[in-house]
C-alpha cells in the first residue's frame, strides 16, 4: 500500500513552524513558542485551555480592533 503524500509548506526559518500561522502576529516568535508548546501538551495526551490558547493568540494577533464611537444621547430641550 503506497502512503500519502502531502505538500511541504513554507516554514519560517527560525521557528520552524508554518508561516501561514505566524502571518499577522506582533511577535512571530512568541506566537509559535505557543503554538510548539500547544502542540507538545496535545501529543502528550494532556489538556489544554482552549480558552486560554484563544484568548493568548487574539491577543498577539496584528490586526486593529475597531472601537465604538460613543454617541450622544440626544434629549428634548428644556423649555424655560
Amino acid at each position: 500500500m503506497v502512503r500519502r503524500r502531502f505538500r511541504k509548506v513554507p516554514k519560517d526559518k527560525k521557528t520552524g513552524v508554518a508561516k501561514k500561522y505566524l502571518s499577522g502576529a506582533k511577535n512571530k516568535a512568541a506566537k509559535a513558542a505557543e503554538i510548539k508548546r500547544t502542540a507538545a501538551a496535545y501529543k502528550r495526551g494532556e489538556y489544554i485551555d482552549i480558552e486560554a490558547v484563544q484568548k493568548s493568540r487574539v491577543a498577539q494577533d496584528g490586526s486593529k480592533k475597531k472601537t465604538k464611537k460613543k454617541t450622544v444621547k440626544r434629549g428634548r430641550k428644556k423649555s424655560s
